[in-house]
C-alpha cells in the first residue's frame, strides 16, 4: 500500500480509534498541545480518583481498576503530566484497592457483574501482584512523585523481583517497568543483569524473528503471543536495552516496521475475546509501536 508508515497508520486511526487515541496520535506525531489529550483521558475518570470506563479495553464497565489506572498514568506520562494534584489523586485511590501488603491486584473485586477477558479472571480476595504494582510504582518515582503507599509497593516489588526465578514476559516486563524508575539505580541495574540473563536462558525472549517456534510460548499465553526485545526495551534508556545486541535489537525493530498490516494498524498479539475489545486495543499497539520505533531512531515518517 502506497504512503510512508505514518501516513498509513494515520488513516488507520482516523478509522478506527477512540478519542483519546485520535489526540494521543496528533499529540505524538502531529505537533497537537497535550491538553486535547487529558481532556479526553479525563472521560474516564471515576470519583473515587482511578480511572475506569473500559480504558484498559479487556476490562469493560465503569469502575476504577488498577489496570485501567496504570494505564491513564502511562498516558500522562507519555504528555508529561504525571505529578502534581493528578498523581496525589492516583495515589489515593491506589491506597484504597492495595492489598495488606501495599501492593496492588491485577483485578479489585468490584469488576465483578460486568464484563471482563476470560484470562483475567475476577476473585474475592485477589492477590498482589508484581504485574500490576511495578509499572506503576516505577512511573510514580520516575516522575519523583511521593507518597506514603509508594513505600510499602516499593519494597513490595524489590522483593518480588529478587524472588523471581521461573517467569513469564508480562511478568519480566513489568519488573523493567520498576527498575527503569526506581531510585535505587545501583541496585536496579544488578536486578536488571539477573533478569536479563533469566529471560534469555528461559527463552522469553525471541531472538531471531525468522525462527518463532524456537521459542515457546508461556502457559496461558495467545498462540503465536511471542515477545521480542523492543517488548522489553521500549525505549533504549531502559535497563533492558543491555541485554541485547545492536544486531539482535535491529532484527527485533525491522520485525515490528513490517508487523504494519494492509490498513495501517500494528496486530494484537495476545487474545482478542471480543470484536470492540480487539478494535480499540488496535490503535493503542500502533500509537506504541510507532513510538518505539521513532525512539530507537527509526524513521515512521
Amino acid at each position: 500500500m502506497a504512503g510512508t508508515p505514518l501516513a498509513r497508520a494515520e488513516r488507520f486511526i482516523w478509522l478506527t480509534a477512540r478519542v483519546l487515541e485520535q489526540r494521543r496520535f496528533a499529540y505524538h506525531f502531529l505537533g497537537a498541545g497535550a491538553e486535547p489529550v487529558e481532556a479526553a483521558l479525563t472521560a474516564y475518570l471515576n470519583e473515587d480518583g482511578g480511572y475506569g470506563h473500559a480504558l484498559e479495553p479487556d476490562l469493560r464497565g465503569p469502575v476504577s481498576q488498577p489496570l485501567h489506572t496504570a494505564h491513564a498514568l502511562r498516558v500522562l506520562d507519555s504528555i508529561g503530566r504525571c505529578g502534581g494534584l493528578r498523581a496525589e489523586r492516583v495515589c489515593r485511590y491506589l491506597t484504597d484497592v492495595a492489598a495488606g501488603d501495599g501492593a496492588l491486584p491485577v483485578i479489585h473485586p468490584s469488576q465483578r457483574g460486568y464484563p471482563s477477558a476470560p484470562f483475567i479472571p475476577v476473585v474475592d480476595d485477589p492477590a498482589s501482584e508484581l504485574l500490576a504494582t511495578g509499572p506503576v510504582v516505577g512511573l510514580l518515582h520516575r516522575n519523583q512523585v511521593w507518597h506514603a503507599w509508594l513505600f510499602r509497593a516499593t519494597d513490595f516489588c524489590w522483593a518480588a523481583v529478587d524472588a523471581l526465578e521461573k517467569s513469564h514476559p508480562y511478568e519480566i516486563e513489568a519488573a523493567v517497568a520498576f527498575l527503569d524508575g526506581v531510585p535505587d539505580r545501583s541496585r536496579a541495574e544488578a536486578a536488571a543483569d539477573r533478569l536479563g540473563r533469566l529471560a534469555r536462558e528461559q527463552r522469553l525472549v525471541v531472538l531471531d524473528p525468522s525462527r518463532p517456534d524456537e521459542y515457546p510460548v508461556a502457559a496461558g499465553y495467545a498462540p503465536g503471543e511471542r515477545h521480542f526485545p523492543y517488548d522489553y526495551a521500549r525505549v533504549p534508556g531502559s535497563l533492558a536495552r543491555r541485554w541485547f545486541t545492536e544486531e539482535e535489537m535491529d532484527l527485533a525493530l525491522d520485525h515490528l516496521a513490517d508487523e504494519q498490516q494492509d490498513d495501517g494498524g500494528w496486530p494484537v498479539r495476545w487474545r482478542r475475546w471480543a470484536p470492540a475489545v480487539a478494535l480499540e486495543w488496535r490503535p493503542i499497539v500502533t500509537i506504541e509501536a510507532l513510538r518505539t520505533l521513532r525512539a530507537h531512531g527509526r524513521t515512521v515518517r
